[in-house]
């Protein structure tokens, strides 16, 4: 039988940035696909994680900024495969980074990175996606050991292995996510990525020069802790998936563990940190 879903079909003025911040923050409380079109986003939810206040806590839609308006419907399980050859467009990362569908032309840059990315999150698309591909870009990633921390469809993995990075540990909660993973490190070609379903619990007795984590903000404070408790000396972290005014709280948790703030990278509000143990 299929599932249920429920659609929210959301007209947002102006456009961007509140269109990616919308689509983040759906996320965060379970939507699970997001189709942008002209006017905004579509976005999809099971029927049962829903619920009549399911978007009370949502920052773009009490924002004086933007102008958002949704409906929304019940729908049949949404043919997805379909729905992203439709409205996946390629993206650029300062000219070294591609992110692409297999259906997409390579323009030949340094590093192309091919993914599949069904309902996962991690496109590219994202502003803290972006943001994370140019601190990896800003790093000299040969033979460090990584951990990508929610992972979604894997795709900072593949670039730190891209990057020369090696062993690398993927890791997410969502069981979409880590198959999705899977498929795209062995699209890629990818030889020193595993890939694992579950949350920091896993980090028992392990050891990284890089760790990036790109969450959202209450996440990250809760694990903060653990991450560090794996972070080699002078190694580095790498933090997104929160907006600025988050900053000081996340600051004062890092500095808490020994960790300086070295870098900081915004985009439209969002914004992603590197620290250094």
């Amino acid at each position: 039988m299929d599932s249920i879903y429920i659609e929210y079909n959301f007209k947002v003025t102006p456009k961007e940035p509140a269109t990616e911040i919308l689509i983040a923050e759906l996320g965060v409380v379970g939507f699970e696909s997001f189709v942008e079109n002209e006017t905004g986003v579509v976005a999809y939810i099971q029927k049962q994680d829903w619920s009549q206040d399911i978007l009370s806590d949502i920052y773009v839609l009490s924002s004086d900024e933007f102008e958002v308006t949704y409906e929304y419907k019940e729908v049949e399980q949404t043919n997805w495969n379909e729905e992203w050859e439709k409205n996946f467009n390629p993206i650029e990362v300062d000219g070294l980074v591609s992110i692409r569908a297999p259906f997409h032309e390579n323009p030949n840059l340094k590093y192309d990175i091919v993914i599949e990315p069904k309902m996962s999150f991690g496109t590219g698309h994202h502003e803290t996606t972006h943001m994370m591909v140019q601190h990896i870009l800003n790093l000299d990633l040969s033979e460090k050991k990584v951990l990508d921390m929610g992972c979604g469809t894997g795709i900072l993995a593949i670039l730190a292995e891209m990057t020369g990075a090696k062993p690398i540990d993927a890791i997410d909660i969502d069981n979409w996510c880590y198959l999705n993973s899977l498929e795209n490190v062995e699209r890629n070609n990818c030889k020193n990525i595993s890939v694992y379903e579950g949350d920091a619990s896993l980090l028992k007795d392990q050891k990284y020069d890089l760790i990036i984590a790109n969450i959202n903000r209450n996440i990250l404070l809760n694990d903060i802790k653990k991450y560090v408790s794996c972070l080699n000396e002078k190694g580095i972290v790498l933090l997104s998936g929160f907006y600025v005014e988050d900053i000081p709280l996340i600051d004062k948790e890092m500095n808490l563990h020994k960790l300086t703030l070295d870098k900081t990278i915004n985009r439209n509000n969002w914004v992603a940190l590197k620290y250094i143990k």
